[in-house]
């Protein structure tokens, strides 16, 4: 794997203005993905993970808006784009596969057509070339006979065979990026297991890199190189996957991993994260978390942490702070 990224986000900042004030819902987030790695984001609902990617891509709705930070894209800067030139990056360096299918597709429109005009749009090719990359691309995706389903019509295929088209749109140009939005969120589990494959391989053959917005834990363990953890606007925890899965730094990732069943375990109930995530207009001073933290401390309320080296992860919160004397990771865990 490269370890020259091909995304890169530093310090984006989203805000929504409205008429009682600017809410910020995405605040100071940075990270970066290589050409053929997976990133992970997670969190709860309302975290920020697909106003991110949204962001990302250019399409946030208004009145959203970047109001900080920039976007690189093969170290050119995306996110100050005129809309049309970002229009001609979205689709030809940029895929997005979103939660559910028939939001994507056209349903007045054959799938051949709209994958068609996509390739089209973004390859120099004639419409019998086209024609043959679209059957080519529904093919990869798993689609059987794909040359004359072709000619169907959204609602002729099934939730999981829709995905599939989704994706064969999102791979038509050949795009260095995919923003997978909660891409299996609505598929039975065997169906997501085939699209999870899908994904690993075209990192695999491909080197396309990949941003998984999930809230599923078992998909980020089973497809992601690195995770990033999302709380209420901000990067909480981000490293790699089974060191946090395994071997949490953040009291919220710590809640989190509690939180998920083991197999083979006997529990009468499983660990929860006391409280909810704080509301844009009511964001606590200080570290977002610390009214739901066991272990918060007085600085906790007072000053918001940078990320902080953990491990082989970094840690938004005050505990690693060596400075202070406190311990860290074996303390964090326990």
């Amino acid at each position: 794997m490269s370890k020259t990224p091909l995304l890169e986000v530093r310090e984006l900042r989203v805000e929504f203005p409205t008429r009682r004030g600017v809410l910020t819902a995405i605040d100071g987030v940075s990270f970066e993905i290589a050409p053929g790695e997976v990133l992970g984001v997670v969190g709860e609902s309302g975290a920020g993970k697909s106003i991110t990617g949204m962001a990302i891509i250019g399409l946030l709705e208004p009145p959203g808006r970047i109001a900080g930070g920039e976007v690189k894209l093969n170290g050119l800067r995306i996110d100050t784009l005129p809309p049309d030139e970002m229009r001609k990056v979205r689709g030809r360096e940029i895929g997005a596969i979103f939660q559910d299918p028939l939001t994507s597709l056209n349903p007045l429109y054959t799938i051949g057509r709209q994958l068609i005009e996509t390739i089209q749009a973004h390859l120099n090719m004639s419409a019998a070339q086209a024609r043959t990359r679209a059957i080519d691309l529904l093919e990869s995706t798993g689609i059987p006979a794909a040359a004359a389903r072709i000619e169907h019509y959204p609602h002729q295929f099934s939730g999981g065979m829709r995905q599939r088209v989704v994706i064969a749109l999102a791979l038509a140009a050949e795009p260095k990026l995919i923003i997978a939005d909660e891409p299996t969120t609505a598929l039975d589990v065997s169906i997501q297991a085939q699209i999870i494959a899908l994904l690993k391989a075209l990192c695999r053959e491909k080197g396309t890199a990949v941003m998984l917005v999930t809230h599923d834990m078992g998909v980020i363990a089973e497809t992601a190189d690195r995770v990033a953890v999302m709380y209420a606007g901000r990067i909480a925890e981000i490293g790699p996957v089974s060191d946090v899965i395994h071997r949490p730094q953040h009291p919220y990732t710590v809640g989190l991993m509690g939180s998920i069943p083991t197999i083979g375990q006997d529990r009468e109930q499983l660990e929860q994260i006391d409280g909810a995530m704080p509301r844009l207009n009511a964001i606590p001073r200080g570290c977002a978390f610390n009214p739901r933290c066991p272990r918060v401390m007085p600085v906790c309320l007072e000053r918001r942490p940078d990320p902080l080296p953990a491990g082989t992860s970094l840690a938004a919160c005050w505990l690693h702070d060596g400075s202070r004397g406190t311990t860290g990771a074996r303390e964090i865990s326990a």
